[in-house]
Formats: C-alpha cells, structure tokens, sequence
C-alpha cells in the first residue's frame, strides 16, 4: 500500500512533536507531510526493541509510547498497513505480559470470567461472525497482502493448477445435481436423453436448464462422456439424412464413404462436393469434421504439386525434392544450375528446398507463395555456392 492511499484510508490526529530528535533519517512520508521511520506493512525489531514508525526510536512497547504521539493503535496499524492484531511490543516484553496475564488468569475472577466468556463465543462461532462483519468492507493492510504474496510464491504452480481444478469439477457436479434435482431425474445423463429423443438441441436443454446455450456442449463430455456420445451420434445421424437421398442416386450407402471417396482418393475440393450434393460448403466442411476426416484447401492444387515434386525428384533418382536439394546444394550447384537439369523454374525449387529446411528446423518459416523475382535472387543463397557450377551434360 502507498503512502498516499493509507493516508486516505486512516484518519489520525496529528503528531506532537514531543519525542525530542528522532533516532534515524524518515524513509517517507505520508499524503499528509508525517514523516515515517520504518517501511509501509513491517514492524522493525531488533532484539527487544522495535522501532516506530513515527519517531524512528527503539522502544521495548511502541503501544505505550503512541500516547507521546497522541495516537491510539488503531490509526497507528491503518496509517502504516500494519494488521489490527500486530504486536508492537518485542519479544521480551510480550513474556513479562503473558506471564503477568497468566497470573491474573488465576487469582482475578473477573479476568477468570471474561476469559471463558471469549471462550464460549469462540465455540459457538459468534467470535468469528463479528470479525467478518467488523472487517466487511474494509481494504486488507500492506502487511496482509504481503504475507498473502508469500504464501501463493511458496506454493508450487502444479498444486495451484490441480486445486483449481479440483474446485471447478466440484463446482460441475453441484450444478448438474441441481439441475437433475430441479427436473426430476436421477442425473443429469438421464435428463439430456429424455430431451435429445424428443428432438432438443444441447443448446435448447441448456437454456432449459437455466445455464448458458453452450454450457452442455463444453461440459457434458466430461460429466457423462456416455450420454455425450449418445447425442452426438443422433445429431450426427440426424444430419446425415438430408445427405442420404443425394448419395443413394450416387451409388454411396453413407456419407462417411462418399466423402471419403470424393475429398481423400480423388481429391475433390468442399466447393466441389458442394456442388455435387446441393449443400453449401460450410456444410460440408462439417460434415467432414464430424466424420473424422480433415478438410483440405484446393486439395486438386495440393496433390498435383505433390505429384509434381514426385515426379521431378524421382527422375533423378531421388525420393523427394527435400533430397535432391539437400544433395545438389552440398555438391555446390546454383539454382540456376538445379533448373536447367530438371526443368523447373528457380523461384519452385528455392520453395522446396526452403519447406524442406522449414520441416528439419519447426522454427523457420515456410515463404509465402507467389515470391518475386527480386525477393528470389535475394534470398537464393541457402547456402553459398561454390566457385563454378558444374558443367551440364
């Protein structure tokens, strides 16, 4: 906490000057021009003394001094972040108090009576209550957030993880009791199907259920991984039959096979599947997803280049075009050179030889397509050519 803000937060009168010089230069000061002797949030002990924060000088019991000051304890703790309870007494002094306390414990019946009077309220949780309510409200001291802030650095980050976790798998099951409760079903498994069958979306039966529309699509995986799966092959069926009257004319008995045919052997693009079935390719694209099967941009485009780089790194004699790239430039070949043997523009085998090096180093970054002439002669050197090229036979 700031200066400025504790000043805010605590009124206290204003110090006397009555404490003679003090002991020590300020470290700060308050909004108010009060100077303080020790640091924001810390009593300051040495030994059986603690230093205060007001004149800077090293007492057995700072509680006893602030009447030098004119303050009580409680604006003194608010006005330096100090927690209410704080001793501002040292260590021997806090002894002689206790020991004198125990006697009084004893032979005093009305230290006797308030004692068992503290007792019985703690017991029955009034203590407690009165706290909370006394603190309700109110802005937690340096000395407190700072304690807080070792407390969570002291904690390892995996045990914060799984606690947090653990809570909010908590948290999910009193949901989904309460809403099976509320609906009357034994859980929250039996309740979706009973909506599923009678044609309820997982958005309707979350919305009836008082949560957010797409509360049951993130979550009812993990609480029921069985019902999940039980609405995810309705829905999935009862998407595909739109798609059945289509692909029956087509010769297909299930869409899972007709995409598969269409888009991963003859590589057909989701425009052209679209077309074919008379749906749009959004779709499609679904329907691919949820069939397994990943969708794939200009899939013709992409398996002719593929074919293409098969063809030119087979003719000589390589499996692939990283090969024959990795081979020609170690021998010190140009492009040039690599171009005039195998019939290829430079700018397509500088973008092999640069995939090639991207998928040995996952940090480097493919080109972009449609390089310039300029941009290529640029950046040609993967590696520096030798002092001639071989002669091309």
């Amino acid at each position: 906490m700031s200066a400025v803000m504790i000043s805010a937060v605590a009124s206290h009168p204003p110090a006397l000057p009555r404490c003679g010089r003090p002991a020590r230069p300020p470290v700060g000061m308050l909004a108010d021009g009060t100077p303080f002797y020790a640091p924001i949030g810390e009593v300051t002990a040495d030994g059986p003394l603690v230093t205060c924060h007001l004149c800077g000088r090293a007492l057995r019991s700072v509680t006893a001094h602030l009447r030098v000051h004119g303050w009580t304890k409680q604006a003194y703790c608010e006005a330096f972040g100090l927690e209410r309870g704080q001793s501002l007494e040292g260590q021997e002094t806090r002894k002689l108090r206790a020991a004198a306390f125990t006697s009084r414990l004893v032979f005093d019946p009305a230290v006797r009576a308030g004692s068992a009077m503290g007792r019985e309220r703690a017991r029955t949780g009034e203590l407690t209550r009165d706290a909370a309510a006394a603190a309700r409200g109110r802005r937690h001291p340096e000395q407190r957030r700072r304690k807080t802030r070792q407390a969570i650095a002291a904690v390892q980050v995996a045990a914060i993880a799984q606690a947090n976790t653990e809570r909010a798998r908590a948290r999910l099951a009193r949901v989904v009791a309460d809403v099976a409760r509320r609906h009357g079903y034994p859980d929250i498994g039996t309740f979706v199907l009973a909506r599923a069958a009678s044609g309820a979306s997982l958005a309707a039966i979350s919305r009836e259920a008082g949560l957010h529309k797409d509360w049951l699509s993130r979550h009812l995986g993990g609480i029921d991984p069985g019902a999940a799966a039980a609405v995810l092959r309705e829905r999935s069926a009862r998407c595909d039959a739109r798609w059945l009257p289509t692909l029956n004319r087509l010769g297909y008995t299930d869409v899972a096979s007709y995409l598969t045919e269409r888009h991963l052997v003859q590589y057909w693009t989701v425009n052209a599947i679209a077309a074919e079935v008379g749906l749009s390719h959004h779709a499609v694209g679904l329907a691919l997803r949820r069939h397994g099967l990943a969708p794939t941009a200009h899939a013709a485009k992409r398996h002719a280049a593929s074919e293409r780089a098969a063809r030119v790194a087979a003719r000589h004699g390589f499996d692939s075009m990283a090969g024959y790239v990795s081979d020609r430039r170690a021998a010190g070949w140009t492009w040039q050179a690599m171009s005039e043997e195998s019939g290829q523009a430079p700018s397509w085998l500088r973008r092999q030889g640069a995939n090639a090096q991207a998928a040995r180093e996952p940090g480097i970054r493919k080109p972009p397509p449609g390089t310039g002439r300029a941009h290529t002669r640029a950046g040609a050197g993967l590696r520096p050519a030798g002092p001639a090229a071989p002669e091309i036979r």
